[in-house]
């Protein structure tokens, strides 16, 4: 049973040399240095599609602060609007209450000289 484990050993120490040679292999070649026309290839293309991520992300901020600015006007001019008629209304109104004033104040005033004269009358019993 001893030279059998031994053989055994032997056999799993062989496939996992052979196994780590072949995975070694693999990944040598995928990491292997590429010649310098296909890095500069690479290059020009990563900074290609880089600088068109760049300028996609600039037109859609472009767009949203554009769309959010002209919200702001929108909002800006109802609450200008809204301000105007109030002004307005109320400059109406004082007009008016200006005006009712004028005309009711001699009337009131001669009500209430007929009611001081009146009053200040001495009365006969």
């Amino acid at each position: 049973m001893n030279a059998y484990t031994q053989e055994r050993r032997d056999y799993g120490f062989v496939i996992g040399l052979l196994t780590g040679t072949c995975v070694g292999a693999g990944l040598a070649i995928w990491f292997a240095p590429r010649s310098g026309s296909e890095f500069r290839q690479q290059l020009t293309d990563s900074e290609r599609s880089l600088g068109d991520r760049a300028s996609d992300q600039y037109q859609q901020a472009t767009t949203r602060v554009g769309e959010a600015v002209d919200e702001l006007t929108r909002k800006g001019q109802d609450v200008r609007d809204t301000v105007v008629d109030a002004v307005a209304r109320g400059a109406h109104e004082v007009e008016r209450y200006a005006t009712a004033a004028k005309t009711d104040r001699p009337t009131e005033t001669r009500k209430h000289s007929a009611a001081d004269s009146s009053a200040s009358k001495p009365r006969s019993l």
